[in-house]
């Protein structure tokens, strides 16, 4: 991906904003407290994201809450250093534009367009999502919109949508997962999926709506 995009300047690993760092540590410690504490399956459970349950109505707290809560556990720590890599990699742009509250806010929006996302193509699907990546799908769509491209349009605050580069990365980045999701390329040994459909709906909730946030933090 890195040949679509300008270069920004590199910063040290500790200059990137503290609610960056902040949610990293938050990541990290809820996997280590599941990867090393005896913890039963059954106990983690209603916190990840099951599509079945919306089809056998379940009670309003176990539908409502897994949209968010599905974003702090990783399946593996190969899972949670991804994440947290690329999370380091567009979250900075994301979280000084917005403020920390507006960062955190932003990022557990577009997660839970990515389980809304799952839940729409998945309907009724036993198997249980897990990760930040729908979240973080949606911090990269922002992410390339505040960059400034070669040729992008001065005086503004946002890369416009339907522009070259934000088209070209859109395209590549949705027929990626289009494929991973059509045959099963993502698919480990262990049987675990990449999300597919989380990656696009958290990428396109953040691409559309990261002018809404950009604006209210304007105004503060």
């Amino acid at each position: 991906m890195a040949f679509l995009q300008s270069q920004p300047p590199r910063e040290p690993f500790l200059h990137a904003p503290g609610s960056v760092l902040g949610l990293i540590g938050v990541l990290i410690a809820i996997h280590l407290a599941v990867a090393f504490v005896p913890i039963p399956f059954d106990a983690l459970a209603p916190y990840a994201f099951i599509p079945a349950r919306y089809s056998e109505g379940a009670p309003p707290l176990e539908l409502v809450l897994p949209l968010v809560s599905h974003m702090f556990l990783h399946g593996s720590f190969l899972h949670l250093i991804i994440n947290c890599a690329w999370l380091l990699a567009f979250g900075p742009v994301v979280a000084r534009r917005l403020g920390g509250l507006g960062f955190f806010a932003f990022f557990l929006s577009c997660g839970a367009a990515g389980a809304l996302m799952e839940l729409a193509l998945a309907w009724g699907a036993p198997e249980a999502m897990i990760g930040a990546s729908g979240g973080i799908s949606g911090l990269m769509a922002a992410g390339f919109r505040m960059m400034r491209w070669p040729g992008a349009p001065t005086g503004v605050r946002l890369v416009p949508i339907f522009s070259r580069p934000i088209l070209t990365f859109t395209g590549l980045w949705l027929l990626t997962n289009l494929i991973f999701g059509l045959t099963g390329f993502g698919t480990g040994n262990s049987g675990d999926q990449i999300a597919w459909q989380a990656h696009m709906g958290g990428y396109l909730f953040g691409l559309l709506t990261i002018g809404l946030f950009d604006r209210r933090r304007a105004a503060d």
